[in-house]
């Protein structure tokens, strides 16, 4: 890359640190270190690649002058839990969108493909989206005049933690299956999006739609929401693998996995929620239609705000402020 073209690609970062040191602007000390983090492989990369020049000059003057300062700020707020959700987290994910979105179309076309493949092959259902015992119990249950019956079954409490624990499980895999250079998490999205797409088909075969739809997506907009968020973790991570850009392989590594790791902790309170709301509210289907469609669109509301608008209006205000 030309010193030029290296000098415009990153100058606004450049420009924000040196705000942040004149005290003209101010970060949180976690995003002041990572700036510094990325200013010092920026160091680096000019010293391999323009050695001697007025980059390297300038970018060992403002690296310098930020060491001792970092070090000395960088402190752990008594609120530590609630800043994170409310900036250190929407801040970083901002970065991250691209990734969000990709682990949401490939989950949404495997929807598609599940719910082709049930409609065309009268088998799939029952190999690959869903397995026997469940298919069977589900047609018990659509003769016996109550086919959201399954959520019914066990203590409320016990199917809370249940639900929770399983979710966060598979969560912990689309993140960690990341490893593999995303293709794992992909394949998560690929075996959830399937499933859904297979288990949707099979109600409306059924002609029962809209009693499973209004059914299921009480929990299942939030539950199925950040699984596909923690599928976006581990593309972080997997991105971090692949493409380091001006980092080193292994600080990019790194930066992925924290990064990554960041995103899929988000996801922890609001499975919590959708554990909750399967364990105490899915169960009772006699609730009115209105009330059902109330609760899904609050949680549709709550997960596109947190994970897209917000982060978008955080990174806006924050650049007027620069």
């Amino acid at each position: 890359m030309r010193e030029a073209a290296f000098v415009k690609q990153n100058k606004d970062k450049w420009l924000i640190f040196e705000n942040v040191l004149s005290n003209k602007t101010s970060i949180s000390p976690d995003k002041l270190s990572s700036l510094y983090i990325e200013i010092t492989d920026h160091l680096s990369y000019a010293k391999t690649f323009y050695p001697n020049s007025n980059t390297e000059t300038y970018l060992n003057g403002i690296a310098s002058q930020a060491h001792q300062r970092i070090y000395k700020t960088k402190k752990e707020s008594k609120n530590r839990i609630i800043s994170f959700f409310k900036t250190e987290f929407p801040e970083m994910f901002y970065q991250h969108q691209r990734e969000l979105l990709i682990a949401f179309l490939v989950f949404a076309l495997f929807v598609v493909v599940g719910a082709f493949s049930t409609a065309n092959e009268g088998d799939f259902v029952r190999s690959f989206g869903l397995n026997d015992a469940y298919v069977n119990m589900t047609l018990e249950n659509i003769e016996k005049g109550d086919p959201m019956a399954v959520y019914k079954q066990q203590g409320e409490f016990n199917m809370f933690l249940g639900i929770t624990l399983n979710n966060i499980k598979v969560a912990l895999m689309a993140f960690g299956y990341g490893i593999m250079l995303g293709i794992g998490s992909l394949f998560i999205m690929l075996q959830n999006g399937i499933m859904l797409g297979s288990f949707q088909y099979f109600f409306y075969e059924h002609g029962l739609l809209w009693e499973s739809a209004r059914t299921i997506w009480i929990h299942g907009t939030i539950e199925i929401s950040v699984i596909v968020v923690a599928g976006c973790a581990g593309l972080v991570l997997g991105n971090g693998i692949l493409f380091p850009g001006t980092y080193s392989r292994l600080e990019s590594f790194k930066r992925g996995v924290k990064n990554g790791l960041k995103i899929l902790m988000s996801t922890i309170p609001f499975f919590i929620i959708a554990g909750f709301l399967e364990g105490f509210v899915t169960r009772h289907t006699e609730m009115p239609d209105w009330l059902a469609i109330f609760v899904i669109s609050s949680s549709l509301a709550l997960i596109v705000f947190y994970y897209v608008v917000y982060p978008r209006q955080l990174h806006k205000k924050n650049i007027l402020k620069t």
